[in-house]
């Protein structure tokens, strides 16, 4: 495992073509990302100073400039360079890099959109600590929730108001996350994707438009295919979840959890079954293999 190495004492932070301390960086209070939530955003974990897969992540973050119909600021190098010289900024080591882009700053407030309008380009560098042992030994408890979130989740926007209900919904109810079920089915969590382990085999939903594509989920699904382990991207019925001997949450920056207490009642035996273990171990391999390289 690599070591978390803490932030300068004045982080730096990047916004519209250069590096300025994070606490004098300001936005104007015109910019749609602020009037309006018209932005998208990526959050790429980076280890031993080496963004993990940051290809993918980029790929992500382009995607969902098309969709909104924002133009792209960079090429994939020049985002390859700017991520680089943030990371060497705030002194490597494992970090998470906020990365957002919003349509930019409008002449007046207005839902429709100015022609020629510029994007803002902000990131910055955050700690990534690592993971708490009582999450390895214990797990975390989840509840579901309604789904209430907009139609186009895949789409990594800043608007994530429903969710931040959702998850404070969560906290309220003693829990860490809170799993989205809509019309039956689980889609997601909070701010996470969503595994479950159901007659041995490890079950994920299917890529959907009404979901967010996660990098990590991606990289758990290739960790298991090397691994032989047997997997199934299918419709996850929320009813299915009872029965289910390991429930996961995975992203970027909590990795692959444990849920062992669902609703209140215990997921499998109640703690983080054998297939996480596994899937830990490859998982904390792969980081240790990136930080080395």
């Amino acid at each position: 495992m690599t070591a978390s190495v803490a932030l300068p004492e004045h982080p730096l932070a990047w916004l519209d073509g250069r590096l300025q301390p994070l606490d004098q960086a300001r936005v104007p209070v015109l910019d749609r990302g602020f009037l309006f939530g018209d932005g998208v955003y990526e959050v790429i974990p980076v280890y031993g100073g080496r963004p993990c897969r940051l290809e993918q992540h980029l790929e992500r973050l382009a995607a969902s400039l098309a969709a909104t119909a924002i133009p792209d600021p960079h090429d994939r190098a020049g985002w390859q360079r700017m991520l680089r010289e943030l990371v060497a900024a705030n002194g490597g080591g494992d970090l998470a890099l906020y990365l957002q882009v919003t349509r930019g700053v409008a002449p007046v407030r207005d839902h429709a959109i100015a022609p020629g309008l510029v994007p803002t380009v902000f990131a910055m560098a955050m700690p990534l600590p690592p993971r708490s042992p009582q999450v390895a030994a214990q797990g975390i408890r989840a509840i579901t929730l309604a789904d209430s979130r907009w139609a186009l989740c895949q789409i990594k926007a800043v608007t994530l108001l429903a969710n931040v209900l959702h998850k404070q919904t969560a906290t309220e109810q003693g829990a860490d996350e809170a799993l989205l079920v809509r019309d039956g089915l689980v889609i997601e969590a909070t701010a996470s994707n969503v595994f479950a382990v159901l007659d041995g085999v490890l079950v994920t939903p299917p890529i959907d438009p009404g979901m967010l594509t996660g990098v990590t989920r991606g990289l758990v699904l290739e960790l298991a295919d090397r691994d032989g382990i047997e997997t199934r991207e299918a419709a996850l019925p929320a009813a299915r979840l009872t029965g289910a001997s390991e429930i996961w949450v995975t992203s970027s920056t909590r990795e692959v959890s444990p849920v062992t207490s669902l609703d209140g009642t215990a997921v499998g035996a109640g703690r983080p079954g054998p297939l996480w273990r596994t899937m830990d171990r490859l998982y904390q391999e792969y980081k240790a293999g990136l930080a080395r390289a």
